[in-house]
């Protein structure tokens, strides 16, 4: 069943959230670096303005999808297994990848509705969680920012790290959450 993992790698549902979600998050922040390419007030900046909350409340959605599919089993097995100092920190990063999946997309939507903006999801205004205030949206907006960067701290160390276990420690790390097209071992 594509829900659940083997022992030898993830589901076929938790290796499509996790590239698809690299993707998005590649666009988000995309979106963020490249909107000063547009003057403040014009269409295009608008565009990729709306375009960063809209793919940051689709990672906001699809994480909760991934925990879902996490909780159906046991993660499949390390081998040759780390060592349980390697393990914990492992489980620690992937619990910082998910809260901050998690709260940085939450702080941008309050950060807009404090702002007085309107967010739109697909097609759909989302309701406003708190009232207008510049003050808290600046504050909100610094909190937002520093889970940016903390974000692509983590992403740079998950990837840094699986591409250490692939080819210095050589194990199956790495191949656990690859495609069966890519994974040959499967």
């Amino acid at each position: 069943m594509p829900w659940k993992n083997s022992e030898s790698r993830y589901s076929t549902v938790s290796i499509a959230l996790h590239w698809l979600m690299l993707v998005l998050l590649a666009l988000v922040y995309a979106c963020i670096e490249f909107r000063g390419m547009f003057p403040k007030g014009s269409g295009g900046r608008t565009l990729i303005v709306e375009s960063h909350f809209m793919l940051g409340l689709t990672v906001f959605v699809l994480v909760w999808l991934r925990l879902f599919a996490r909780s159906l089993g046991p993660a499949p097995q390390v081998f040759p297994a780390s060592p349980r100092w390697q393990t914990t920190l492992a489980r620690l990063m992937h619990w910082a990848l998910y809260m901050f999946m998690i709260a940085t997309p939450i702080l941008g939507w309050l950060v807009t509705s404090a702002k007085g903006n309107q967010v739109m999801f697909y097609g759909f205004d989302l309701p406003m969680p708190i009232a207008e205030n510049k003050e808290l949206g600046k504050q909100l907006q610094d909190w937002h920012e520093l889970g940016g960067t903390i974000g692509y701290w983590l992403i740079g160390l998950h990837a840094v790290a699986a591409l250490y276990h692939h080819y210095v420690v050589g194990d199956n790390t790495l191949l656990r959450m690859m495609p069966k097209s890519v994974n040959r071992d499967t």
